[in-house]
């Protein structure tokens, strides 16, 4: 019933700055009626992307956030900071999806409207192994 959260990373390739490095993805309807609804806090370097939107509303939140609003082709068109509970963000028409993100992540990095971002999915790489059978082998043909 309930599919894993799906993560990604979002990078300001304008300013060389990370703004998140495990940013949920909040695209199924449920998803995106919940965002960050009924959570006390937002860790540091994540955050939530609700896609499709182009506004939001903190209605029952309990906490402030930053808000990054972005095209279709990851540009920032929109920008608010330290959104505080209990407001309403009006529609940017040009925005494609939002990215909701810890207080001040807009700040440190210097993310400004124009500015363009790599989203990206967040995967565990597994590091190759050696063939330990090919190993063994070698060693029992080089011994005197």
């Amino acid at each position: 019933m309930f599919s894993k959260a799906r993560h990604v990373f979002v990078y300001n390739t304008t300013k060389e700055t990370f703004l998140a490095f495990r940013v949920t993805i909040a695209d199924s309807m449920l998803g995106r009626l919940v965002g960050l609804l009924g959570r006390r806090s937002l860790a540091p370097d994540s955050g939530v992307w609700i896609v499709p939107a182009n506004a939001v509303h903190t209605i029952g939140m309990l906490f402030s956030f930053d808000l990054v609003l972005v095209d279709k082709h990851f540009r920032v068109v929109g920008l608010k900071e330290m959104v505080r509970p209990f407001k309403v963000i009006w529609p940017n028409f040009r925005a494609e999806s939002v990215i909701e993100l810890p207080a001040h992540a807009i700040f440190r990095s210097k993310t400004e409207v124009g500015d363009q971002l790599v989203i990206e999915r967040v995967e565990a790489r597994k590091l190759p192994q050696p063939d330990l059978v090919e190993t063994s082998a070698e060693l029992s043909t080089q011994s005197p």
